[in-house]
């Protein structure tokens, strides 16, 4: 249908993003993450287990 604007809803690029902190990969907004979006730093448990650990000797 030419000249109709048609809606995605499953259009992501509304969401927050912010990159992972090990490997810099740009993570975007889940709903599991939404109790707790200001802490979440890896985009996946490799990351996770990659980081630097703090405090240990």
């Amino acid at each position: 249908m030419p000249g109709k604007q048609q809606s995605f809803k499953g259009n992501k690029s509304y969401l927050p993003s912010k990159p992972c902190t090990v490997c810099g990969k740009e993570m975007t907004w889940r709903k599991s993450w939404a109790k707790n979006w200001d802490e979440v730093k890896y985009c996946s448990d490799a990351c996770r287990k990659a980081a630097p650990r703090q405090g240990t000797k």
